[in-house]
């Protein structure tokens, strides 16, 4: 018996596939397929730090765009667990596996989540050994060979942009093709005897609108934004991205990029502001502006139809400096938040970045930002290598001086799939993936260890908010950005009493009295097993400066488990292709 429940009434003859639906044969004794029981379930793995969480509860839109399209493939036995926003046990998963049956158990896993989504999917084929486990996201994308070697209990991952990839998994399953005729799937990647096989790409879906959103499988009491304590939503208006810099796997992972119908965009906001109480958005796009006039049309209809909600986005200072006169537009259009990648307050730095930004155009942009009622938040990394106790009093210092809203110090992290993690060499000690989330040092300064590093981020983090909490929020003029501005402060202080912000339970921080007691407890027995650069082409040469000490936030990830706006550095254009095919001899 497989873990699926057989239709009521169904006839003796019948026999079940492997693919979890069932046969009968005519009166001529041939096989036809009848009532596909098809249950998928799709578990977003409890991994948590203290990054995005600290301003709320996130909706995972992957399962939203991953289920409209599977609904309209015709598979809507579907249902979605939230491990992470229901903080649940592994218990806990063991009796929604063993109650729900499933014939396809899913996951995704941006970097820091890996580990968990791997035992996730343990658990899940301990209980339900019939059932095929997938695991999808942007580290098993490009780290399939390592995720493969320490999680055979996986049976199919994913690469790349999953829908399209997954509805057909999910047909093979129901027709009885899987595994037999697995290496027919394109975007896929598998164990077969002591190999590990890769197939072709499939090709991106140019048609991005045809992706409609099932958002009505989350559960919209549970994600609420505390700056306004409202549901929250992160919707996209492209995927990918036209530049292909070394530091970042943006344009690697979507390879194409697309921008969707401003109209239909706002379509499907008004239908998270109607049916699902929606007070708040994201888009989650790494540079939402790069088309300035598809973001013109999306702005001119969300006035147009007047739903009264507020929205925030990522972008590049130059983009403000380019649309000086559209700010007031912007704003009337709802947009009442930008995080701007500064990424650095020294000028040398932002040279070291490539970032194509002066010091005098951040502090400019944010000026003009506050003069249209748009709250500003500024994105520093710290940590890299020639970090000084210095270099970090100069980012508060100029912090205070470019008069941000909020400001955020980023720890330098540089995605193992990203060709600056190769260019960096031995200066990367540490391979514990389940770190790399922003807030842990991955990287050591010559100057500091790590301990001190934290205790001078968080010394800037209690000056710079401590002053905006007395002198700063409570005294802003204009009513809805005071409101949101201490809602913003709100989130701050109840992480920080929680001590989940930067982790610093995690990591016995308490203090500057406490650096010496300080523990990262970073799992040293973890190693780069294999290598990305035989599977996934790189950034063209010219693309790829040896200085560029940058680390990008994304992706996911949407990282960290959590839709927060990545940064993006335009290095310029390219376009790159998966490989053709790949056969991979297992360790």
């Amino acid at each position: 018996m497989t873990g699926c429940r057989p239709p009521a009434k169904f006839p003796a003859s019948a026999t079940q596939s492997p693919g979890c639906f069932f046969l009968t044969r005519d009166a001529a004794g041939r096989r036809s397929r009848r009532s596909p029981v098809m249950r998928i379930l799709m578990v977003h793995p409890n991994y948590h730090s203290g990054g995005a969480e600290v301003a709320g509860k996130w909706s995972p839109a992957w399962v939203a765009y991953l289920a409209g399209y599977l609904k309209t493939g015709g598979y809507s036995d579907l249902r979605f667990v939230d491990a992470m926003t229901d903080d649940l046990t592994e218990e806990d998963l063991r009796r929604i596996f063993r109650e729900e049956k499933p014939a396809v158990i899913g996951a995704t896993a941006v970097t820091p989540a890996i580990y968990k989504a791997e035992r996730l999917l343990q658990i899940a084929k301990e209980e339900c050994p019939d059932a095929v486990t997938v695991l999808g996201g942007i580290h098993a994308t490009f780290m399939f060979q390592q995720v493969l070697l320490e999680a055979p209990w996986i049976d199919v991952i994913v690469r790349g942009e999953g829908e399209a990839v997954t509805l057909n998994l999910v047909r093979a399953i129901d027709e009885g093709r899987w595994p037999a005729e697995r290496e027919s799937i394109r975007g896929i990647a598998y164990l077969q005897d002591d190999k590990i096989v890769s197939t072709p790409a499939e090709p991106s879906i140019r048609d991005v609108d045809s992706i409609v959103a099932d958002w009505s499988v989350l559960d919209w009491k549970k994600y609420i934004y505390i700056p306004m304590g409202v549901p929250v939503a992160t919707p996209n208006m492209a995927r990918g991205c036209p530049f292909t810099c070394s530091f970042c796997s943006q344009w690697k992972f979507w390879r194409d990029y697309r921008v969707r119908d401003p109209k239909k965009v706002v379509d499907e906001i008004e239908v998270l502001v109607r049916e699902h109480g929606v007070g708040f958005f994201i888009l989650a796009d790494e540079e939402p502006t790069i088309n300035r006039n598809k973001f013109i049309e999306f702005c001119q209809e969300l006035i147009d139809r007047d739903l009264g909600i507020l929205w925030g986005i990522n972008t590049r200072v130059t983009d403000i400096l380019r649309d000086e006169e559209l700010l007031p537009f912007y704003r009337k259009a709802g947009l009442v938040h930008i995080s701007l990648g500064t990424e650095a307050a020294a000028q040398l730095k932002l040279d070291l970045f490539n970032k194509e930004t002066t010091v005098a155009q951040n502090k400019r942009a944010i000026d003009l930002l506050r003069q249209n009622g748009i709250v500003t938040e500024a994105q520093f990394i710290v940590g890299l290598e020639n970090e000084t106790a210095e270099t970090l009093e100069e980012t508060y210092k100029m912090v205070m001086d470019w008069k941000p809203d909020m400001a955020n110090w980023s720890m330098f992290t540089p995605w193992p799939f990203s060709d600056l993690f190769h260019e960096l060499g031995d200066k990367v000690e540490v391979f514990d993936f389940e770190k790399y989330n922003f807030v842990t040092p991955i990287m050591k300064p010559n100057a500091m260890d790590r301990a001190e590093l934290l205790d001078r981020v968080m010394s800037n983090y209690r000056r710079f908010y401590m002053y905006k909490s007395f002198l700063g929020y409570p005294w802003v003029r204009e009513p809805t950005r005071r409101k949101y501005l201490l809602g913003c402060l709100k989130a701050f202080l109840l992480s920080a009493f929680q001590r989940k912000f930067y982790d610093l339970g995690k990591f016995n921080y308490w203090g500057p009295q406490s650096k010496k007691w300080v523990k990262f407890d970073f799992d040293k027995s973890r190693k780069m097993d294999v290598t990305v650069e035989d599977t996934w082409k790189s950034a063209p040469k010219h693309k790829r400066p040896a200085a560029a000490m940058k680390a990008c936030g994304g992706g996911d990830e949407q990282l960290d488990d959590a839709p927060q706006p990545t940064k993006v550095m335009a290095c310029g254009g390219g376009d790159q292709q998966l490989p053709e095919n790949t056969v991979t001899p297992r360790a």
